[in-house]
């Protein structure tokens, strides 16, 4: 068997294509809750961090630094087979989506708070002399200012989140690469694991190259 035939085998290829088209589905559904739920959850825990209690912005660092040293698979292993041994016992959808939403929050988080922390504090103290009271100032002024500079490193956060979904399969979730690695057992043939990595480059490149032109659309704005 040639090389070709090996690892481009149109015929293996054909025949996992709807394992591969099923792993797609669950990759992207997967990864866009994740991204929709981590984010929010990042951004609520910036605005503990900032402006919270005492109490609470010491929680939310903690938070933080515990779920950005964690590895992810670590945080999916805990989550799905630990928690069972105090009473938790979530499904597999459940396990991957928390793993992968807490993590990206903790990522988005610093993010989030980098950029809220750029924006003058003139900002503040011109909106509050207008009257504006504090979550107005946030929502009216801080908020959209910052969102401009945390553009290109949450897409970046997002790129990482896609391709972190292929851990999802330690939880028993069939998700791309899951389905290919069972394609490929099947018929003994790696052609499957090829064409799922041609997916998550055809996914993910056009994000990748998007994440580079924000960041230097970015540095010619600053330098203006």
């Amino acid at each position: 068997m040639t090389l070709l035939e090996t690892f481009f085998n149109p015929e293996v290829l054909l025949s996992s294509f709807p394992a591969l088209l099923r792993g797609l589905v669950t990759t992207l559904t997967l990864g866009i809750l994740s991204i929709i739920c981590g984010t929010i959850v990042g951004l609520l825990v910036t605005l503990f961090r900032l402006y919270g209690p005492r109490p609470l912005r010491l929680a939310c660092v903690v938070y933080v630094d515990v779920f950005r040293a964690l590895p992810m698979l670590v945080v999916l292993i805990v989550i799905y087979y630990a928690l069972p041994f105090v009473g938790i016992r979530l499904s597999a959808w459940t396990s991957a989506i928390m793993g992968l939403s807490v993590v990206l929050s903790a990522y988005s988080s610093e993010v989030f708070r980098a950029g809220i922390e750029a924006v003058p504090k003139g900002q503040f103290e011109a909106a509050e002399a207008l009257g504006m009271h504090f979550p107005l100032v946030l929502y009216k002024v801080v908020l959209p200012q910052a969102m401009k500079i945390v553009i290109p490193p949450q897409t970046s956060n997002f790129v990482s989140i896609f391709k972190d979904t292929s851990l999802a399969s330690v939880v028993a979730l069939p998700e791309l690469l899951k389905e290919a690695q069972d394609a490929q057992a099947l018929n003994a043939n790696p052609t499957p694991l090829i064409g799922a990595a041609l997916v998550y480059l055809v996914l993910l490149w056009p994000l990748v190259r998007l994440v580079g032109w924000l960041e230097t659309r970015a540095q010619q704005q600053k330098s203006r």
